[in-house]
C-alpha cells in the first residue's frame, strides 16, 4: 500500500514509519518540523519506498495513497502551550484536510487522539465510556479540546459521509527518538540523570501514569488500521501497568547510575493525577496487549539518550 504519515518526522510518527516501511508499503511523510525532526528519519531516508513532504497539516494538500495516519499535532505541554492557537488549528483543521481527502480517495483514516480527552480522571481505570473531565479554558485545553473536537469531527464525516475511521487513545508513550526538550516525565528524568542534574517532580510525585514502550504503541496502530471499524472506535492504547511519578524518577536514577537528587516544584494547573486504561477493547478486537516490560524499555531509551547527546556534544 502506499500510506501517508502526518507527523511523519515525530517521535511516534517516525517510528510507524519506519515499521510500515518494513512491511514493505510506500510511505509518505508529511511534517512542517515544528516539533519533529529529519534526524528522525535518518535510519530510513534513503529508502526507494520513502518520501519526505515538508508541509502544515492545516494548508490544503493532495495526495494519491491508500490509507492515512494522522499523526500531526504537538503533543507535550512544552510545546503545545507555547503555541496553543496553531495546537487547535492543527488538531481542527487538520482533520478536517484528512478527512476530506480521505472521503475524495475513499480511503481509511486513523486519527492518533489522546488519553487527555479524559482530562483530570474521576475515575480508574479510563474506559471509552468514560466521557472526561475537561476544563474547557485552561491551559491545556488547546490540545485536550483540539483532540476532543476531532474525535467529533471523524464521527460526523462517518456518520455524514460514511468515510472509514478509527479513532485511537494514545496514552504515555516513551522510547528511543524523543525530544530532549519536550517537557515529558520519562524526556527529562533521562536527560537531568544523565547530566548530573536535578530530577523535577511537579508535585509531590504520587500522580500516575501508565507508560507504553514505542514498539508496543506503533504495532497497536498498525492493527488498529487493519482490524479497527468505525462502528468500535473508538479504542484506548497504552500500557496497563500503573506507577508514580516518583518510581518513575527512581528507576531511571537507577539505570543511569546518577547522582541527582529529586526536587519537587509546584504542580502546574489541570495536570491530571492519575493515567491507566481500561483496555479490553484493544485486547478483544485488536488482540493487543503492551508487553515490554517498563524496565526493557526504559534503558533501550537510556542508551539512545546517551548515543544522542554524545553526538550533539561532539558536534559542539
Amino acid at each position: 500500500m502506499r500510506i501517508l504519515v502526518t507527523g511523519g518526522a515525530g517521535f511516534l510518527g517516525s517510528h510507524l514509519c519506519e515499521k510500515l516501511l518494513r512491511e514493505n508499503h510506500e510511505v509518505i511523510a508529511l511534517d512542517n518540523l515544528y516539533t519533529g525532526s529529519k534526524e528522525n528519519l535518518e535510519t530510513f531516508k534513503d529508502n526507494s519506498r520513502f518520501e519526505f513532504i515538508r508541509h502544515d497539516v492545516t494548508k490544503d494538500f493532495s495526495i494519491e495513497v491508500d490509507a492515512i495516519y494522522n499523526l500531526a499535532c504537538p503533543a507535550s505541554p512544552v510545546h503545545y502551550q507555547k503555541f496553543p492557537v496553531q495546537t487547535i488549528k492543527t488538531s481542527l483543521m487538520g482533520a478536517i484536510n484528512v478527512l476530506d481527502l480521505a472521503r475524495k480517495l475513499e480511503i481509511p483514516v486513523l486519527q492518533a487522539s489522546t488519553s487527555e480527552v479524559y482530562g483530570d480522571p474521576k475515575i480508574s481505570p479510563q474506559s471509552e465510556m468514560y466521557w472526561g473531565n475537561v476544563n474547557p479554558i485552561g491551559l491545556r485545553s488547546c490540545y485536550d479540546e483540539g483532540k476532543r473536537a476531532a474525535e467529533s469531527l471523524f464521527f460526523d464525516y462517518y456518520r455524514q459521509h460514511d468515510v472509514q475511521i478509527r479513532i485511537v487513545r494514545i496514552f504515555n508513550t516513551y522510547g528511543p527518538r524523543m525530544n530532549f526538550a519536550d517537557g515529558r516525565v520519562v524526556s527529562n528524568f533521562i536527560v537531568q540523570a544523565l547530566q548530573g542534574e536535578p530530577i523535577t517532580i511537579y508535585g509531590n510525585g504520587d500522580q500516575t501514569r501508565s507508560f507504553c514502550f514505542v514498539d508496543d504503541l506503533v504495532d497497536a496502530l498498525v492493527l488498529s488500521m487493519e482490524k479497527l471499524t468505525s462502528e468500535e472506535s473508538p479504542v484506548n492504547l497504552g500500557n496497563e501497568n500503573e506507577y508514580s511519578i516518583l518510581e518513575i524518577a527512581r528507576i531511571i536514577i537507577e539505570l543511569t547510575k546518577s547522582n541527582s537528587e529529586i526536587i519537587f516544584k509546584e504542580l502546574p494547573s489541570d495536570d491530571p493525577k492519575q493515567r491507566k486504561p481500561d483496555i479490553k477493547k484493544a485486547l478483544n478486537i485488536l488482540g493487543w496487549k503492551a508487553s515490554t516490560p517498563l524496565e526493557d524499555g526504559l534503558k533501550k531509551t537510556v542508551q539512545n539518550f546517551e548515543l544522542r547527546l554524545a553526538n550533539r556534544s561532539t558536534r559542539g
